[in-house]
Formats: C-alpha cells, structure tokens, sequence
C-alpha cells in the first residue's frame, strides 16, 4: 500500500509559480513510475506530467510543456511539479498518482492506482 500526500497548492496570481510536493509512504516508492494529473471545475481529470521510476523519462501534456518541470527524488520518496508562468486555465484540483497498471498508457488515469487527496491550485488573472 503506497499513501500519497499532496502540499504546496495555492492562491496566485497570472504569471506566478507554485512548486508542488507529494509525500508518499512506503518502501515501494523508486519502484513506481509517477504523474500528475488534474481536474478544473466541471471537466474531467486530465494528464499533467509523468516521469519514470529513475527519473529518467519525463512526459508532459502540451498545455503545459515548457512551463512545468516534474522531477523526483528517490531519497526522499517525493515526486515534485514545478509549475511557472501560471495562468488562468491552470486553475485546478493537483493529483499525485502511482503506476501500478502496466497496460495502460502513461497519461491514461487508469494506469495510477494509487492517489493522493489533491491540492487546490488557483490562478487569478
């Protein structure tokens, strides 16, 4: 069992950055692939950003390409999302996931079986 805890969420302004944090639980984590994923008021949850057990393979949705950085650190069993040039349509619950489901794709919800709570993001322009 892998617990997830999500921090760093927040009220800011057009333009700024947030620097988000996952905390997990658990001997397992360097083992597990991770993403970040979220959901705006009235839409479906989308893919963020996924980086691989190493670190080595990082994937990003081209909404945020160029703006948000994900990294790992191992040692410390915590996955990172650092988000700039924040904007309004960045507005949105942050979920932190685990890869447990081979078959799907990386950016595919169903792959995560593990989540985190969420941490609320919001951009005012």
């Amino acid at each position: 069992q892998v617990q997830l805890v999500e921090s760093g969420g927040g009220l800011v302004q057009a333009g700024d950055s947030l620097r988000l944090s996952c905390a997990t639980s658990g001997r397992t984590f360097s083992t597990y692939a991770m993403g970040w994923f979220r959901q705006a008021p009235g839409k479906e949850r989308e893919f963020v950003a996924h980086i691989s057990w190493s670190g080595g393979r990082t994937y990003y949705a081209d909404s945020v390409k160029g703006r948000f950085t994900i990294s790992r650190d191992n040692t410390k069993a915590t996955v990172y999302l650092q988000m700039n040039s924040l904007n309004s349509e960045d507005t949105a619950v942050y979920y932190c996931a685990a890869k447990t489901n081979g078959p799907y794709m990386y950016y595919d919800s169903r792959a995560f079986g593990y989540w985190g709570q969420g941490t609320q993001v919001t951009v005012s322009s």
